[in-house]
């Protein structure tokens, strides 16, 4: 009988089949999850993401994969989206120029 995995969430740490540590879950997207390989940093931040130079500075937002809607970040995600009321899962980190 196999056992199910976790549900990926943001800080929890990613695996090689091996077993060896990659490195931890610091944010979601449309196309799968970021890792970073870094001490101390559980989470995206603006440090993090930035768009070229010659665009400016982007702004991380979070955003819903399942209605849309946007928000500004205050420290983390949202617990739900207060929108739809999805769970946090199905909320990403965004930049927003």
């Amino acid at each position: 009988m196999s056992e199910e995995s976790p549900a990926p969430k943001v800080g929890m740490t990613v695996y090689t089949e091996d077993g060896r540590p990659l490195g931890n879950i610091r944010g979601f997207d449309t196309d799968g999850f970021f890792v970073t390989t870094e001490e101390g940093i559980d989470k995206m931040s603006v440090e993090h993401e930035r768009s070229g130079h010659e665009f400016g500075e982007a702004e991380l937002m979070w955003r819903c994969t399942n209605c849309g809607e946007m928000g500004e970040l205050d420290d983390d995600l949202p617990p739900k989206c207060p929108n739809c009321g999805t769970e946090k899962e199905d909320l990403m980190y965004w930049t927003e120029d």
